[in-house]
């Protein structure tokens, strides 16, 4: 039996992490909606940390953003592929029932 932690430990983002992710969500497709997004949440774990004097909801923003673009060709296949079209989907009462 090995003791192994149970929250494994992530190594910070670079330091100009979040200056180059800005420029990719600026190039991105989805600029225009991702990017006040992004800035929204940035401003507020800037203020946070400040506050705290914890760089932690920094990270979190930077992996967090890193995540949707790395999965976003992804995610953009899926939806042109017709499997994310709604018009197939059957109502949650057919399937257990109306409420009393």
């Amino acid at each position: 039996m090995s003791a192994q932690p149970v929250h494994h430990h992530q190594a910070p983002p670079a330091p100009g992490a979040a200056a180059q992710l800005r420029r990719q969500i600026t190039e991105h497709a989805a600029a225009a909606r991702w990017l006040p997004a992004f800035e929204r949440e940035w401003s507020n774990a800037l203020e946070e940390s400040r506050q705290t004097f914890d760089i932690s909801p920094l990270h979190e923003v930077v992996r967090e953003w890193q995540g949707r673009l790395s999965t976003s060709p992804a995610v953009a296949a899926f939806a042109a592929s017709g499997y994310a079209d709604a018009d197939d989907t059957v109502a949650l009462e057919d399937v257990i029932g109306a409420r009393r």
